[in-house]
């Protein structure tokens, strides 16, 4: 019960990473909003953390939108009293196309999902945050750090939030607010794996053989990291990117080919997750031929 009553916004609730974040933080006896898209199944998530035991709202909206950015914040105080946790986590990975042949509004779609809507949350939580003396946390990636062909803008927007989160960390110090980022390699959701992706199929039988470990992360083993970092536990931590890849960015050569199959195996989860694979649903994909 690490965050045992403390009150959390967590954005992208729904599938993915988002939807292992919002179980973890309830069972660690957090109150939490909900947010995502009207396409996201952020009701079915809340609905399973309250039939649980545990107490969770969802907020359905664009929080690229000023307004909805505004009312999801208003949304949390008027229900919790006030905001302990902000995980900005919300973001797509929606096209395969080199630079040359990235088509402008996928580039538009990645940047106003990826950072508007962190930067909106952000600015619109901090007065709350620096009351409780609070914390931010962001979902970047290790594109961010060494860069991704062919997907040039999604790791450009990742990018932005670690240097964002570091100013963001620094300038708020002097409140008592920590911010830090962590940076997944390859995790399994709809973004690595399944038909109707932003990879195709070829590309992702290749993607465990690339990882030193030999296989993709867990959504769990994500939001394992994200609870430690919202805890008082890391109360001296803040600033952090913290790489949760693998082994990705250290790599030379597809060291994961050499790792054994039984070593290959993901932990056995223990959060009743029912949307990993979904984050995709209701989202236009673009791969250039």
């Amino acid at each position: 019960m690490r965050l045992k009553d403390k009150v959390a916004i967590i954005t992208g609730a729904g599938t993915g990473i988002g939807e292992a974040i919002a179980h973890k933080f309830a069972r660690e006896g957090a109150r939490v909003l909900l947010a995502g898209l009207p396409s996201d199944p952020v009701k079915d998530v809340a609905s399973a953390i309250v039939a649980g035991g545990g107490e969770a709202e969802a907020f359905v909206g664009d929080l690229a939108e000023e307004a909805q950015a505004r009312a999801c914040v208003d949304a949390a105080i008027r229900r919790f009293g006030r905001i302990n946790v902000l995980a900005n986590n919300a973001g797509i990975f929606i096209a395969n196309a080199p630079t040359e042949a990235y088509r402008i509004e996928d580039f538009e779609r990645t940047i106003r999902n990826n950072i508007r809507t962190a930067f909106l949350m952000t600015k619109f939580a901090l007065p709350h945050l620096q009351k409780t003396r609070g914390n931010i946390l962001f979902t970047g990636s290790e594109a961010g750090i060494n860069g991704s062909a062919n997907f040039t803008p999604y790791g450009a927007s990742k990018g932005f939030l670690h240097a964002f989160m570091k100013g963001v960390a620094l300038e708020q110090a002097r409140y008592g607010v920590r911010a830090n980022c962590v940076c997944p390699g390859a995790i399994d959701t709809a973004w690595t794996r399944g038909p109707g992706g932003p990879l195709n199929l070829e590309i992702q039988k290749t993607i465990d053989g690339m990882v030193p470990l030999g296989r993709r992360g867990t959504p769990e083993e994500m939001a394992n990291i994200f609870a430690f970092l919202a805890s008082d536990e890391a109360s001296y931590v803040t600033g952090l990117l913290f790489l949760a890849d693998g082994g990705v960015t250290p790599a030379k050569g597809n060291l994961g080919e050499f790792v054994p199959e039984e070593l290959r195996r993901a932990p056995e989860g223990t959060l009743p997750l029912r949307h990993s694979h979904e984050g995709l649903r209701g989202k236009e994909v673009y791969l250039a031929k």
